[in-house]
């Protein structure tokens, strides 16, 4: 997924597009959510100014999965993660001669071959913060490393040399710090794979699912996103069928890592995501009349900072989701934890999401993302294997 940057917005009351009259002094009262169900999350990190939102939602999902299964509350290095994932996505680029994307981006498989190759380690061990700073800031770093892949690419020598891989891990060491063999934890002594047997989170338990009409349904693909890197395979299901794995994943105590577009006007930066309507004929009274004056940037803005329910579109389809993934208006993005669903003053329903963006936003951190919006801007999710309802799993042979 691309870098996100949190950004400072003027919050501008507007609560246009009411779905009934009679709503509308509900909505000017703001969202008011009742919760239907709540799955368990760890704190909510800060990936700051870095592209490595794919591994802090991987990390998060994983603790959950730890609290699941009674294995207790940890705090893991996300910085071990990325380590290990420079390393193994270099030495790609350089036998596919650059043809791979070589930044901070990646993907939900990344952290799993990290931990099935190299282990893991509690965030205490290897914080990743050896370059003055008090929070991740990774531009120096990208910069170094893509300088370093694109040098050794070019292969002056005619040669590669036996030297160009101590050379990367060594400036990877002195941004992130080394990569522990041994470390002390709560008085006993680890390695990062000992770490990781320990905490009993089974790699090959945990599939990933997308919904998407240029490949059959049923059958797995190689997701076409720069940061899938790894070639890593999802399985194709219809969206009514992607929807009811969250939604069974959720009612049965799990949580789902979430890939999406957050480019959306309506994915916005108080905590709320919905897919508003742009129809005027769908909009009502006076909210009408406001929407067709709106510039462009007002529109954007108002999306942005929505501070009440809205009108949203009426439907998503399949068709409408591949359209967009075809004709680039749904990229990939952000990627979060999905933790939970809840319903509106109106009854609309949104899911429970955990974002990496620090205590952002009305909610501390956390979003609520309308069904619509998670229907339409999907890209792809992960979920553990049993989580999948048992009529899916059987099409999959699961």
């Amino acid at each position: 997924m691309k870098r996100i940057l949190t950004c400072i917005l003027t919050f501008t009351l507007l609560s246009f597009g009411a779905i009934a009259q009679e709503n509308n002094k509900k909505a000017d009262e703001g969202f008011q959510f009742t919760v239907v169900k709540e799955n368990p999350i760890t704190s909510v990190k800060n990936q700051s100014n870095t592209g490595t939102c794919w591994c802090f939602a991987s990390l998060g999902f994983m603790e959950s999965e730890l609290l699941r299964m009674g294995k207790g509350e940890y705090d893991l290095s996300e910085m071990f993660i990325v380590s290990g994932t420079y390393k193994e996505k270099a030495e790609r680029y350089i036998r596919l001669d650059g043809f791979l994307n070589f930044a901070q981006g990646g993907a939900f498989d990344d952290y799993l071959h990290i931990i099935r190759k190299y282990g893991i380690v509690p965030e205490e061990v290897m914080p990743g913060l050896n370059y003055g700073e008090e929070m991740h800031m990774h531009g120096e770093l990208a910069a170094v490393l893509k300088g370093m892949v694109d040098g050794v690419k070019r292969n002056p020598n005619r040669k590669l040399s036996t030297a160009w891989k101590r050379a990367l891990q060594g400036a990877i060491d002195a941004y992130l710090g080394e990569m522990p063999e041994t470390f002390t934890y709560e008085g006993k002594e680890y390695t990062p794979k000992s770490f990781a047997a320990s905490l009993g989170f089974h790699p090959d338990d945990y599939v990933n699912i997308a919904s998407f009409t240029h490949h059959p349904f049923y059958t797995q693909f190689a997701l076409e996103v720069a940061d899938n890197w790894l070639w890593g395979q999802y399985w194709n299901l219809p969206m009514e069928e992607m929807m009811e794995v969250i939604d069974n994943a959720i009612m049965e105590g799990y949580t789902i890592l979430w890939a999406s577009d957050v480019s959306e006007m309506g994915f916005g930066r108080t905590g709320i995501a919905m897919f508003p309507t742009t129809e005027p004929s769908e909009m009502v009274g006076s909210d009408q009349a406001r929407w067709l004056q709106m510039s462009p940037m007002e529109r954007s803005n108002a999306f942005r900072n929505l501070t009440g329910p809205v009108a949203e579109i009426k439907e998503v389809t399949q068709e409408m989701r591949q359209e967009a993934y075809d004709n680039k208006q749904t990229t990939d993005d952000h990627g979060m934890q999905i933790y939970g669903i809840a319903k509106d003053q109106n009854g609309t329903k949104y899911y429970m999401v955990k974002n990496s963006w620090g205590e952002t936003g009305n909610y501390k951190g956390l979003w609520y993302v309308s069904e619509k919006f998670v229907q339409y801007k999907t890209m792809d999710i992960q979920v553990h294997k049993n989580a999948i309802p048992t009529a899916i799993r059987k099409k999959l042979n699961l």
